[in-house]
């Protein structure tokens, strides 16, 4: 359901039409909770941060782990005023992102994606034939989805250090000097010579 729009009876009835055939088309391999009209049946995190997405897919095990979550938009709710305040918060959640609108409103969808930097993994269209409607993917998302903003951690403290006595680093070693020649000193008395003996 749109925070925003009020969307006509008719068009309501039909929107909500649509989420119900695809909860039976992803209840096969998902566990799929919908949250037609005002209904907040199946949330998308917790307190008050929780969104209501359409379609909630979650895995049939014990775990429950989000797998996708589907937003099914009608003619009059796929607008900039939309796209900010559902689309941007689901293209933030740890699964993909699937986003369906009528066939003619394609490319206003793709706009407005790509306009507010706004993830989508799938874009589908729809269209009535007869009394079902007919689904036709539209767009793939190739690129690997941003990254999750990390939560801001308190910096962890420096660990202690048991009190060691400090050491003193090693001497630095000085280059290594020429030696100067040897000084003669005045006075001093040389070894004399040994005299050659003759015979």
């Amino acid at each position: 359901m749109s925070p925003i729009l009020v969307r006509p009876v008719r068009e309501q009835l039909e929107h909500d039409r649509i989420i119900r055939q695809l909860q039976a088309k992803f209840r096969r391999k998902y566990d799929a909770g919908i949250n037609p009209g005002a209904e907040q049946n199946a949330p998308v995190g917790v307190g008050p941060t929780a969104v209501y997405p359409d379609l909630v897919l979650l895995s049939p095990d014990r775990g429950r782990k989000l797998q996708g979550v589907i937003e099914v938009e009608t003619g009059e709710s796929v607008n900039h005023l939309e796209a900010l305040a559902q689309w941007s918060h689901l293209s933030k959640a740890r699964a993909p992102f699937h986003l369906y609108v009528p066939a003619g409103m394609v490319d206003v969808a793709r706009r407005l994606c790509e306009d507010n930097n706004i993830y989508v993994s799938e874009i589908w269209s729809y269209h009535a034939v007869g009394d079902q409607m007919r689904f036709t993917m539209v767009h793939r998302n190739k690129e690997a989805p941003p990254p999750a903003p990390k939560k801001a951690l308190s910096p962890k403290p420096a660990p202690v250090k048991s009190a060691e006595p400090a050491r003193k680093p090693p001497p630095a070693q000085e280059p290594a000097r020429k030696a100067a020649p040897a000084k003669k000193k005045s006075g001093a008395s040389k070894p004399a010579k040994a005299k050659k003996r003759s015979r």
